[in-house]
Protein backbone atom coordinates (compact mmCIF):
# COMPACT_ATOMS: atom_id res chain seq x y z
CA UNK A 1 0.00 0.00 0.00
CA UNK A 2 1.41 3.21 -0.94
CA UNK A 3 0.81 7.20 0.59
CA UNK A 4 -1.66 7.97 -1.86
CA UNK A 5 -3.77 5.47 -1.15
CA UNK A 6 -3.60 5.85 2.49
CA UNK A 7 -4.17 9.51 1.97
CA UNK A 8 -7.37 8.76 -0.41
CA UNK A 9 -8.64 6.08 1.87
CA UNK A 10 -7.92 8.58 4.83
CA UNK A 11 -10.25 11.17 3.15
CA UNK A 12 -12.70 8.39 2.24
CA UNK A 13 -13.53 7.62 5.59
CA UNK A 14 -13.53 11.26 6.94
CA UNK A 15 -15.82 12.25 3.97
CA UNK A 16 -18.44 9.25 5.27
CA UNK A 17 -18.54 9.97 8.63
CA UNK A 18 -19.05 14.38 7.63
CA UNK A 19 -22.03 13.11 5.26
CA UNK A 20 -23.17 10.72 8.36
CA UNK A 21 -23.01 13.66 10.65
CA UNK A 22 -24.64 16.62 8.40
CA UNK A 23 -27.71 13.92 7.88
CA UNK A 24 -28.42 13.44 11.80
CA UNK A 25 -27.94 17.66 12.08
CA UNK A 26 -30.58 18.12 9.33
CA UNK A 27 -32.19 15.53 10.95
CA UNK A 28 -31.74 17.18 14.49
CA UNK A 29 -32.84 21.02 13.40
CA UNK A 30 -35.93 19.77 11.65
CA UNK A 31 -37.12 17.45 14.74
CA UNK A 32 -36.62 20.44 17.09
CA UNK A 33 -38.61 22.84 14.99
CA UNK A 34 -41.75 20.21 14.49
CA UNK A 35 -41.30 19.99 18.28
CA UNK A 36 -40.95 24.15 18.64
CA UNK A 37 -37.67 23.51 20.83
CA UNK A 38 -36.35 25.61 18.02
CA UNK A 39 -34.71 28.92 19.94
CA UNK A 40 -32.42 31.82 19.34
CA UNK A 41 -30.56 29.92 22.43
CA UNK A 42 -30.41 26.78 20.21
CA UNK A 43 -28.38 28.37 17.56
CA UNK A 44 -26.29 30.61 19.43
CA UNK A 45 -24.90 27.43 21.14
CA UNK A 46 -24.41 25.96 18.15
CA UNK A 47 -22.48 29.26 16.37
CA UNK A 48 -20.03 29.59 20.28
CA UNK A 49 -19.94 25.55 19.35
CA UNK A 50 -18.55 26.29 15.74
CA UNK A 51 -16.46 29.37 16.79
CA UNK A 52 -13.76 26.87 18.74
CA UNK A 53 -12.78 25.81 15.37
CA UNK A 54 -11.22 29.21 14.44
CA UNK A 55 -8.33 29.14 17.30
CA UNK A 56 -8.14 25.21 17.69
CA UNK A 57 -7.53 25.49 13.11
CA UNK A 58 -5.30 28.04 14.03
CA UNK A 59 -3.18 26.47 16.37
CA UNK A 60 -2.85 23.32 13.89
CA UNK A 61 -1.86 25.61 10.77
CA UNK A 62 0.58 27.90 12.42
CA UNK A 63 1.70 25.44 15.42
CA UNK A 64 0.81 21.66 15.43
CA UNK A 65 2.22 21.45 11.53
CA UNK A 66 5.17 22.05 12.66
CA UNK A 67 5.16 19.83 15.28
CA UNK A 68 4.10 17.11 13.65
CA UNK A 69 7.81 17.05 11.90
CA UNK A 70 8.46 15.89 15.51
CA UNK A 71 7.31 12.65 14.41
CA UNK A 72 9.24 12.01 11.10
CA UNK A 73 12.50 12.75 13.85
CA UNK A 74 11.56 10.34 16.33
CA UNK A 75 10.59 7.66 13.34
CA UNK A 76 14.11 8.06 11.70
CA UNK A 77 16.60 8.33 14.49
CA UNK A 78 14.91 6.59 17.56
CA UNK A 79 12.25 4.35 15.93
CA UNK A 80 14.16 0.90 16.51
CA UNK A 81 12.01 -0.70 13.62
CA UNK A 82 9.16 0.72 10.91
CA UNK A 83 5.81 -1.23 10.97
CA UNK A 84 4.86 -2.48 7.18
CA UNK A 85 2.10 -0.43 5.46
CA UNK A 86 -0.99 -2.60 4.81
CA UNK A 87 -4.46 -3.59 5.18
CA UNK A 88 -3.72 -5.64 8.56
CA UNK A 89 -1.40 -3.15 9.92
CA UNK A 90 -3.99 -0.30 9.06
CA UNK A 91 -6.46 -2.14 10.73
CA UNK A 92 -3.94 -2.32 13.85
CA UNK A 93 -3.08 1.47 13.61
CA UNK A 94 -6.78 2.31 13.92
CA UNK A 95 -6.98 -0.26 17.51
CA UNK A 96 -3.86 0.76 18.96
CA UNK A 97 -4.75 5.02 18.06
CA UNK A 98 -8.02 4.34 19.91
CA UNK A 99 -6.92 2.82 22.90
CA UNK A 100 -4.44 5.60 23.10
CA UNK A 101 -7.21 7.87 22.52
CA UNK A 102 -8.89 6.39 25.20
CA UNK A 103 -5.48 7.10 27.82
CA UNK A 104 -5.53 10.68 26.70
CA UNK A 105 -8.93 11.06 27.07
CA UNK A 106 -9.04 10.09 30.10
CA UNK A 107 -6.04 11.66 31.47
CA UNK A 108 -7.32 15.18 30.01
CA UNK A 109 -10.15 14.97 32.59
CA UNK A 110 -7.57 14.01 35.32
CA UNK A 111 -5.14 16.57 34.75
CA UNK A 112 -6.43 20.45 35.62
CA UNK A 113 -4.01 22.07 32.68
CA UNK A 114 -5.27 19.36 30.23
CA UNK A 115 -9.11 19.69 31.55
CA UNK A 116 -8.79 23.17 30.94
CA UNK A 117 -9.10 22.69 27.28
CA UNK A 118 -10.87 19.63 27.19
CA UNK A 119 -12.99 21.47 29.33
CA UNK A 120 -14.30 23.90 26.17
CA UNK A 121 -15.89 20.19 24.96
CA UNK A 122 -18.04 19.64 27.51
CA UNK A 123 -19.29 22.94 28.40
CA UNK A 124 -22.34 22.90 26.12
CA UNK A 125 -25.75 22.29 28.35
CA UNK A 126 -26.70 21.11 24.41
CA UNK A 127 -25.60 18.03 22.94
CA UNK A 128 -26.06 17.91 19.00
CA UNK A 129 -23.49 17.31 16.38
CA UNK A 130 -22.02 20.40 16.10
CA UNK A 131 -21.23 19.79 19.85
CA UNK A 132 -18.71 17.25 18.58
CA UNK A 133 -16.21 20.07 16.79
CA UNK A 134 -16.56 22.34 20.16
CA UNK A 135 -12.49 22.14 20.99
CA UNK A 136 -10.49 23.69 23.38
CA UNK A 137 -8.03 25.85 21.01
CA UNK A 138 -4.30 23.81 22.82
CA UNK A 139 -6.14 20.62 22.58
CA UNK A 140 -4.07 19.04 19.75
CA UNK A 141 -0.99 19.50 21.26
CA UNK A 142 -1.59 17.27 24.51
CA UNK A 143 -2.69 14.57 21.23
CA UNK A 144 0.01 14.83 19.98
CA UNK A 145 2.39 14.07 23.21
CA UNK A 146 0.00 10.96 23.64
CA UNK A 147 0.62 9.47 20.06
CA UNK A 148 4.51 9.35 20.42
CA UNK A 149 4.84 6.04 21.54
CA UNK A 150 3.03 4.89 18.69
CA UNK A 151 6.66 5.91 16.84
CA UNK A 152 8.39 3.76 19.20
CA UNK A 153 6.49 0.74 18.50
CA UNK A 154 7.29 1.18 15.19
CA UNK A 155 4.46 2.85 13.04
CA UNK A 156 5.29 5.17 10.36
CA UNK A 157 4.10 8.74 11.07
CA UNK A 158 1.09 8.44 8.11
CA UNK A 159 0.13 5.48 9.69
CA UNK A 160 -0.02 6.91 13.11
CA UNK A 161 -2.45 9.98 11.73
CA UNK A 162 -4.53 7.93 9.45
CA UNK A 163 -5.31 6.20 12.56
CA UNK A 164 -5.91 9.07 14.97
CA UNK A 165 -7.89 10.96 12.35
CA UNK A 166 -10.05 7.98 11.70
CA UNK A 167 -10.99 7.53 15.62
CA UNK A 168 -11.64 11.26 15.66
CA UNK A 169 -13.80 11.00 12.60
CA UNK A 170 -15.81 8.24 13.63
CA UNK A 171 -16.98 10.13 17.02
CA UNK A 172 -18.96 12.99 14.34
CA UNK A 173 -22.06 11.16 14.69
CA UNK A 174 -22.23 9.83 18.39
CA UNK A 175 -22.89 13.66 19.89
CA UNK A 176 -26.98 13.34 19.02
CA UNK A 177 -29.90 12.87 20.60
CA UNK A 178 -31.88 11.91 17.74
CA UNK A 179 -30.18 8.13 17.48
CA UNK A 180 -31.53 5.61 20.60
CA UNK A 181 -29.63 2.43 21.96
CA UNK A 182 -28.39 0.44 19.14
CA UNK A 183 -28.73 -3.27 20.90
CA UNK A 184 -25.87 -5.53 20.49
CA UNK A 185 -23.39 -3.14 18.95
CA UNK A 186 -23.51 -1.27 22.21
CA UNK A 187 -21.28 -3.94 23.63
CA UNK A 188 -18.64 -3.08 21.61
CA UNK A 189 -18.90 -0.07 19.88
CA UNK A 190 -18.92 4.09 21.62
CA UNK A 191 -22.27 4.72 20.55
CA UNK A 192 -24.46 8.00 21.06
CA UNK A 193 -26.30 6.61 24.18
CA UNK A 194 -22.37 5.69 25.69
CA UNK A 195 -21.64 9.23 24.48
CA UNK A 196 -24.49 11.25 25.98
CA UNK A 197 -23.51 9.43 29.61
CA UNK A 198 -20.06 10.70 28.86
CA UNK A 199 -20.98 14.29 28.02
CA UNK A 200 -23.65 14.41 31.65
CA UNK A 201 -22.68 16.40 34.49
CA UNK A 202 -24.83 14.10 37.49
CA UNK A 203 -22.73 12.14 39.85
CA UNK A 204 -23.33 8.87 38.55
CA UNK A 205 -22.10 9.59 34.97
CA UNK A 206 -19.47 11.62 35.46
CA UNK A 207 -15.59 10.52 34.37
CA UNK A 208 -17.05 7.52 32.15
CA UNK A 209 -17.42 6.33 28.72
CA UNK A 210 -13.98 7.42 27.49
CA UNK A 211 -13.68 5.41 24.48
CA UNK A 212 -13.10 6.56 20.85
CA UNK A 213 -14.27 4.08 18.24
CA UNK A 214 -14.41 1.17 21.34
CA UNK A 215 -16.30 1.43 23.99
CA UNK A 216 -14.58 -2.27 25.13
CA UNK A 217 -11.74 -0.45 26.52
CA UNK A 218 -14.24 1.45 28.89
CA UNK A 219 -15.62 -2.27 30.20
CA UNK A 220 -11.81 -3.40 30.84
CA UNK A 221 -11.12 -0.37 32.91
CA UNK A 222 -14.08 0.22 35.19
CA UNK A 223 -14.95 3.57 33.45
CA UNK A 224 -17.98 1.85 31.85
CA UNK A 225 -21.72 3.86 32.73
CA UNK A 226 -24.66 2.52 30.50
CA UNK A 227 -27.70 5.18 29.81
CA UNK A 228 -30.02 5.27 32.03
CA UNK A 229 -32.08 8.60 32.68
CA UNK A 230 -31.04 11.25 30.18
CA UNK A 231 -28.05 13.32 31.21
CA UNK A 232 -27.84 16.64 32.45
CA UNK A 233 -25.56 17.85 29.74
CA UNK A 234 -22.88 20.56 30.63
CA UNK A 235 -19.92 21.27 33.51
CA UNK A 236 -20.57 20.88 37.02
CA UNK A 237 -20.06 24.40 37.26
CA UNK A 238 -22.73 26.92 36.56
CA UNK A 239 -20.84 27.84 33.12
CA UNK A 240 -23.78 28.41 30.16
CA UNK A 241 -22.36 31.20 28.32
CA UNK A 242 -23.34 31.44 24.88
CA UNK A 243 -20.21 34.27 24.08
CA UNK A 244 -17.59 32.61 21.84
CA UNK A 245 -14.27 33.96 23.67
CA UNK A 246 -15.98 32.68 27.06
CA UNK A 247 -16.41 29.35 25.73
CA UNK A 248 -12.76 29.15 24.34
CA UNK A 249 -11.11 30.08 28.03
CA UNK A 250 -13.70 29.04 30.30
CA UNK A 251 -11.61 27.73 32.45
CA UNK A 252 -8.65 30.02 32.39
CA UNK A 253 -9.60 32.69 34.79
CA UNK A 254 -10.24 30.24 37.48
CA UNK A 255 -6.88 28.17 36.83
CA UNK A 256 -4.94 32.07 37.15
CA UNK A 257 -6.91 32.87 40.49
CA UNK A 258 -6.00 29.62 41.95
CA UNK A 259 -2.44 30.29 40.64
CA UNK A 260 -2.44 33.44 41.80
CA UNK A 261 -3.54 32.88 45.72
CA UNK A 262 -1.12 29.49 45.83
CA UNK A 263 0.85 29.47 49.15
CA UNK A 264 3.76 27.30 48.26
CA UNK A 265 5.41 25.87 45.29
CA UNK A 266 3.51 22.23 45.78
CA UNK A 267 0.16 24.23 45.81
CA UNK A 268 0.91 25.34 42.26
CA UNK A 269 1.97 21.79 41.19
CA UNK A 270 -1.32 20.36 42.59
CA UNK A 271 -3.17 23.22 40.50
CA UNK A 272 -1.76 22.37 37.71
CA UNK A 273 -1.75 18.82 37.50
CA UNK A 274 -3.95 17.48 39.88
CA UNK A 275 -7.49 16.73 39.37
CA UNK A 276 -9.65 19.80 38.42
CA UNK A 277 -11.72 19.32 41.75
CA UNK A 278 -8.66 19.20 44.07
CA UNK A 279 -7.68 21.72 46.57
CA UNK A 280 -5.39 22.56 49.40
CA UNK A 281 -6.81 21.05 52.74
CA UNK A 282 -7.71 23.88 55.11
CA UNK A 283 -6.28 23.70 58.50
Amino acid sequence: MNLELLENLGTQIDDAFFIIGAIILIIEIAEAFFKGNLKGRTFLEMLASASTQIPYLLVEIFIMTSAYGLFYILAEGLAPWSIPMNWWTLVLVVIIADITYYWEHRIAHQVRILWTQHAVHHSSRDFNIITGIRFGPLESVWALIAHIPMVFMGFPPEMIFFGSLTVLAYQTWIHTETIGKLGPLEQVLNTPSHHRVHHGSDAKYLDKNYGGILIIWDRMFGSFQVEEETPRYGLTTDFNSPNPIHVWFSEIPQLYRDLKSAKSGREVFMRLFAGPGWSPKKD
